[in-house]
């Protein structure tokens, strides 16, 4: 047996990613079901090295949750209310300025914004938020709206997908989140999120998103009732899409926070499940760049961990993160620029300060 490895399954994997070969189904499987984990952990920081050395990074950003009111209240969410619940809120648009001008003496260099189907909200104060956004912070780049928003946007506002995307893009959209895809099979969206999107819908905006010029994040959210196979014919799937339009910007592994919803029953990741979502992200998606350890959802010190499984970048400083610690995430609500690179620094990692399309910056 190679001394490397305690499961001799992962020789055939590392041989594989040494020689550039794309992992199966099969491997993907494999990736899950070893207890290997220090040799799992090799071959992904070997794939995360070739690409980026020992750098590792992070961007100043902030979050901005316009509405938590949704009509679709999907099985695994914290924040959604009805209207008129108690804590059930939408900004007007002096609110987004007043929470921008908060936070305008800092070098913010993204906004990362996300809300609610709130069927009160007309087309215009989509069109109005990102205007107001881009007035008030002209150089932040403005990455906003999953797929589901999107599909939301179109019939709310009677344009085909492309004109909707085109709309958004002229007032302002540079770039678009990952989520609403979760896990992409009819059976775990059946289940846990009839109302939303189905796959084969997020597939086609993201395709349509993706061909506007417009990048977009991935995600997948893990750990609740999906299984190890339908894991990985996520990240096959999302693998197959960036071979098509190479949209992808960067991927990450979303540990699902069970307090507070409908599956509050479900315990919490371990954190052998996280570090192996990592790395089978890493390893899967040959032709990501990126791929995150969001702090958010599998905390600071675990993050630093995953710089060693196959991350390459933590996200950012967040500022005020709601929707997680709705479900219970017991990590900060944001960190500053000096706490990141002390981070990064103590898990041996070199950190670069990045805009939203992986250009380093200085700030």
């Amino acid at each position: 047996m190679n001394s490397q490895f305690m499961d001799e399954r992962l020789l055939q994997i590392d041989a594989k990613v040494r020689q550039g070969s794309r992992l199966s189904k099969e491997d993907g499987i494999c990736i899950y079901d070893t207890q290997d984990l220090i040799g799992l952990g090799r071959i992904a920081d070997f794939a995360r090295q070739a690409r980026h050395g020992k750098k590792a990074y992070y961007v100043y950003n902030q979050h901005l949750n316009y509405t938590n009111i949704c009509k679709n209240r999907c099985k695994f969410c914290a924040y959604a209310k009805d209207d008129g619940e108690t804590g059930a809120y939408v900004w007007s648009m002096e609110e987004i300025e007043k929470r921008l001008m908060e936070r305008i003496d800092e070098p913010v260099s993204e906004l990362h914004i996300v809300g609610g189907l709130n069927e009160d909200l007309s087309f215009g104060y989509f069109i109005d938020l990102l205007k107001t956004v881009r007035r008030v912070r002209p150089n932040a780049a403005i990455k906003a709206f999953t797929c589901v928003e999107i599909d939301y946007l179109s019939n709310l506002s009677g344009l085909s997908l492309e004109e909707t995307v085109a709309e958004l893009k002229a007032a302002g959209l540079d770039m678009m989140p990952g989520g609403g895809a979760e896990v992409l099979n009819s059976r775990v969206h059946d289940e846990l999120f009839p109302k939303k999107i189905g796959h084969e819908r997020w597939l086609e905006i993201v395709r349509a998103v993706h061909k506007a010029g417009i990048k977009t994040n991935a995600t997948m959210l893990y750990g609740h009732i999906e299984t190890m196979e339908e894991r990985v014919e996520h990240l096959m799937s999302l693998r197959g899409i960036q071979d098509e339009t190479s949209g992808f910007s960067a991927f990450i592994p979303l540990a699902f926070h069970s307090r507070n919803t409908e599956l509050s029953d479900l315990p919490a990741t371990t954190a052998m499940d996280d570090l192996k979502n990592v790395a089978a992200a890493r390893l899967m998606l040959d032709n990501f760049d990126h791929i995150k350890a969001y702090w958010v959802m599998i905390g600071e010190s675990l993050a630093q961990v995953a710089l060693n499984f196959g991350a390459d970048d933590l996200d950012g400083t967040i500022i005020e993160e709601r929707i997680t610690h709705t479900a219970g995430a017991k990590s900060a609500k944001g960190l500053t620029k000096e706490e990141m690179e002390t981070m990064i620094h103590a898990a041996g990692f070199e950190p670069v300060q990045r805009d939203s399309f992986y250009n380093p910056v200085q700030g």
